[in-house]
């Protein structure tokens, strides 16, 4: 993918929820990071029964994006979600704690991420930028290290 395309980046996102393990909530989220390189770094939420560790799409793809050393090179993510089985056509936007992780990568990178969301299913996309989305972040700035 090259440049900034919303929608490839949902149909990524959306391809990656396929692959959730979402056995307790039969909620499914997929996210897709776009790198400034134009790849795209996929994830999917993995649930777990203690319920407490399952972790969200987002922070599994910006941990993925860590890992590679590449968190200053996220430019967009794309955030995807429904109930498995159905059609759901509202968009979904990340939990507080996702939007927490996204800023981080938004401030290591110097960067308003934008974050596009959308349902399972359909064409709908809300987009936003990250501060619209989480205002007042507290990050590495607040702390001197961005």
């Amino acid at each position: 993918m090259s440049g900034h395309d919303a929608k490839a980046l949902i149909e990524a996102a959306r391809a990656a929820a396929r692959h959730a393990y979402a056995p307790y909530s039969n909620f499914a989220v997929g996210a897709a990071v776009l790198l400034d390189d134009g790849s795209v770094v996929t994830g999917a939420n993995f649930e777990n029964a203690s319920y407490g560790l399952s972790l969200c799409a987002e922070t599994v793809a910006l941990a993925t994006v860590s890992a590679q050393g590449r968190l200053r090179d996220v430019v967009a993510i794309g955030v995807v979600g429904g109930r498995i089985g159905h059609a759901d056509t509202a968009p979904v936007s990340p939990c507080g704690r996702c939007r927490q992780v996204i800023n981080e990568a938004a401030q290591v990178g110097g960067r308003d991420l934008p974050v596009h969301c959308a349902g399972a299913a359909g064409d709908t996309i809300a987009s936003y930028t990250l501060s619209e989305l989480l205002p007042h972040a507290f990050g590495p700035a607040d702390l001197g290290l961005a």
